[in-house]
């Protein structure tokens, strides 16, 4: 699906075509989920002389060329190392592969360490040969002034409320996207991104309670979850035991949670509840890539299919 609202992209685009100053680093800024990856995707595939549509597209179609170079942070990480920028500028030193031009994008920006945005700086003001580095930013104001100084900047913003409902209808016509575009703060990718995390957070409750009840066991459950994203399953456990206790403490059900997680709670000390959700948040404040996440949530749901009744005290 073209992603309409980024005319900006192309007008930009052709504009720097037909004024024959091209930029050699330039730096995609707006909220995250408004399209800026798939915009550094169409501008690389453009500098590249590859096939492009008329806008850049939902979802994601990323390129595989040798000249396309794409750094992010590397998998159960957060950060951008100095070593993959160092290597980064190795590979933009070297003659284009298919004699058109080199293209990276790094993306997020923000993320790189400080010794790794040191060492984009000179690259970023002197690259070698025909080059375009792309900066996907999406907190405004994170990097270094000498970074910002040394790129082009290409804002990119939310389309009107109407234009972003009629694009997502189009993706699903079934959802009820309002409420969750507005949830979104107008993003329309950030409001599909949302949408599964919901549909994945209702799957993850009943078998959340299937596992307190008995029914499912806890470690083919930790295997499907450490296939989510780290953040989103332990910032979604620690909800789930936070509104445990709350309800355990008001002696009361709530809407919130599933009628067999209530069901569920009544059996456990809540001093145990406690417990439970001090390991799930000291686990929420570490880096994902410190700890397993299957043998950490193997862990997590073994003492929640036996009530965490060692965590702390047994009922009783």
């Amino acid at each position: 699906m073209h992603i309409n609202w980024l005319i900006n992209v192309k007008q930009f685009s052709e504009k720097s075509t037909n004024s024959g100053r091209a930029p050699h680093a330039l730096m995609l800024v707006g909220v995250p989920g408004i399209g800026k990856r798939s915009a550094a995707v169409w501008l690389a595939r453009k500098r590249l002389e590859l096939p492009v549509d008329a806008f850049p597209v939902y979802p994601l179609n990323a390129a595989h060329h040798a000249d396309l170079h794409w750094v992010r942070p590397a998998e159960g990480r957060k950060t951008i190392s100095i070593d993959q920028i160092r290597g980064l500028v190795s590979e933009l030193s070297l003659t284009s592969y298919e004699g058109v031009a080199k293209v990276a994008v790094v993306e997020p920006a923000e993320v790189m360490t400080i010794n790794a945005a040191n060492s984009l700086l000179k690259t970023l003001e002197e690259p070698a040969g025909d080059t375009l580095i792309i900066l996907v930013v999406d907190k405004h104001g994170s990097l270094p002034a000498t970074i910002y100084s040394r790129c082009q900047h290409l804002k990119l913003t939310v389309p009107r409320e109407e234009e972003a409902l009629a694009w997502l209808k189009e993706v699903d016509s079934r959802v009820e996207w309002p409420s969750i575009l507005r949830a979104a703060g107008g993003a329309p990718l950030a409001a599909i991104g949302a949408l599964e995390q919901a549909v994945q957070a209702e799957t993850m409750a009943d078998e959340f309670y299937a596992i307190g009840s008995g029914k499912f066991g806890p470690l083919d459950i930790a295997a499907k979850w450490s296939k989510y994203e780290p953040d989103f399953v332990l910032a979604w456990l620690s909800r789930q035991v936070q509104q445990l206790i709350a309800n355990k403490v008001a002696g009361t059900d709530s809407d919130a949670i599933s009628s067999g997680l209530n069901s569920v709670m009544n059996t456990i000390d809540s001093r145990n509840l406690f417990c439970y959700l001090d390991m799930i948040n000291r686990l929420k404040n570490q880096s994902p890539g410190s700890f397993n996440l299957q043998l950490t949530l193997e862990g997590l749901l073994i003492d929640w299919s036996q009530r965490l009744e060692s965590l702390y005290v047994s009922e009783g």
